[in-house]
């Protein structure tokens, strides 16, 4: 089939096989856990170093721990998936490339940011629906403690945060897919299906305050949005939710100013992961949540069990990534970002 089908005008890649999450792995850190969204962990881990000698082996354990469980989960094993796609903060996905190298599986490693998550999940999705494959397995992390030692500072130097900085997650997720038509799948409640995805175009609106990744972030999520509903004619009028992944209320606030002309119609469904997996009201969150583990943690648990269980029927998730590093920082370059969208839907593609 001619790519141009599957994305029209940089639009909507529709995806004609079942492809089905058929397990998810989900595991976080005692500020994750003590969340609203704490209780849809799988595993939570008091110690941030998890019985580990840096915060660096300490995700890669939550990486390897996160894809266990979605292994074990599905009843299937490392012999079953046929790729394996990961990524993480680190230079070089270390925290991923260490933690899941034990795994005898086929490994492609990703650097989408923040918006790994949504990337991993529609380059898996694509595979499949190509038929080079029939399994994959996604898992994303991030930690609070690696996260500033690489990006600002470490914590021992006793810096503070600014009124719009955010809170990296200390978490990780991971997903099993498959083609469903290729297994005989039984799983309990409904089935939960990637049936749509738009991968982001990096926009670049001048920031330069890497205190600030939610107003860097916003332009790329309010721009594949718009793609959506140019390409689907619609303004999600068949969603339960359109999350964002990490924008955070000040990013959060900025796109709602850029999408305000679809404000009727988005103003009960638009929300953010980094808004959702802490009570801001309660800690010193910043302005929300971030990091690779932000939306991982949220999809991988609260939206999967939404959908699972029958409660949400469709949910947009759209990945958003600041596609900085710590030496573009140095050079006073500005933050590209970059924001890439799966739909996840209780009912395939007819």
């Amino acid at each position: 089939m001619n790519i141009r089908e599957y994305l029209p005008d940089r639009g909507i890649m529709r995806f004609t096989k079942k492809i089905s999450i058929i397990s998810t792995g989900c595991v976080g850190g005692i500020k994750e856990k003590n969340g609203p969204l704490g209780h849809y962990l799988d595993r939570s881990f008091n110690d941030p170093l998890v019985n580990e000698k840096s915060f660096e082996k300490a995700e890669s354990m939550m990486c390897k721990a996160a894809l266990e469980t979605a292994l074990e989960k599905a009843s299937m094993t490392e012999d079953s998936i046929d790729i394996l796609l990961a990524g993480d903060l680190l230079n070089q996905c270390s925290g991923s490339g260490y933690g899941l190298e034990d795994f005898d599986i086929p490994y492609l490693g990703l650097y989408g940011a923040c918006s790994t998550c949504a990337e991993g999940l529609l380059i898996a999705a694509s595979m499949i629906e190509s038929g080079l494959i029939s399994t994959a397995a996604v898992t994303v992390s991030s930690h609070f403690c690696s996260a500033e030692r690489q990006f600002r500072f470490p914590l021992g130097y006793g810096s503070f945060s600014g009124p719009t900085a955010q809170n990296t997650v200390t978490g990780a997720g991971a997903f099993i897919l498959c083609d469903e038509d290729s297994f005989d799948l039984k799983t309990d409640g409904n089935s939960v299906y990637i049936t749509e995805a738009i991968p982001g175009i990096v926009c670049d609106r001048g920031i330069k305050d890497a205190g600030n990744m939610g107003a860097a972030m916003c332009s790329a999520a309010a721009d594949t949005l718009e793609r959506y509903i140019r390409s689907s004619g619609s303004v999600f009028d068949d969603f339960d939710m359109i999350a964002t992944g990490d924008l955070g209320w000040e990013g959060a606030k900025l796109l709602s100013l850029l999408l305000k002309e679809y404000e009727d119609d988005l103003r009960d469904k638009l929300t953010d992961c980094g808004l959702l997996i802490y009570d801001l009201k309660s800690g010193d969150f910043g302005c929300g949540g971030s990091g690779c583990g932000c939306s991982a943690v949220v999809t991988a648990g609260y939206f999967y069990n939404q959908l699972k269980s029958g409660r949400f029927k469709k949910i947009a998730m759209t990945g958003t990534g600041a596609m900085m590093s710590p030496k573009s920082l140095y050079q006073g370059l500005s933050i590209p970002a970059v924001a890439h969208l799966v739909t996840l839907s209780t009912v395939p593609n007819s």
